[in-house]
């Protein structure tokens, strides 16, 4: 196993991510770390971000509207999308096990994990005022 190097901006970027709810997109992110590193480059940015999802330290969420976005929350849980206003937000709930069971009865294969996106419209965007 390949030991990683040390970097500043790696560290800053993971902890940008664990101080953030909002699940941010790479560019979001890119715009917290100019106020740290005025001369970090975007691309620097998204091979952190990569890297670290590859590593499992965070996920990256591909909620199907063309942007991936960042979680620090590794731990499986689901989310939902608002399909008006683009936001991603956790739901407090348990990971169904006998989903996964079913999920693999039927494939006829093993399965060790699943991503769930819930979508519609979030309470702001389906309030009394929209």
């Amino acid at each position: 196993m390949k030991i990683l190097k040390y970097s500043r901006q790696r560290e800053s970027i993971k902890s940008c991510l664990a101080g953030r709810t909002d699940h941010p997109t790479a560019d979001m992110i890119y715009t917290d770390m100019r106020e740290l590193f005025p001369c970090i480059s975007l691309g620097t940015v998204y091979r952190n971000l990569n890297l670290l999802s590859e590593l499992g330290e965070i996920q990256k969420l591909t909620c199907g509207d063309g942007k991936d976005r960042f979680d620090w929350n590794t731990a499986p849980h689901y989310h939902f999308v608002c399909r008006r206003c683009g936001a991603v937000t956790d739901l407090p709930l348990i990971p169904l096990a006998e989903l996964q069971a079913q999920a693999e009865k039927v494939s006829g294969g093993s399965i060790d994990s699943h991503t769930v996106y819930f979508y519609g419209s979030c309470a702001r965007c389906s309030g009394p005022s929209s």
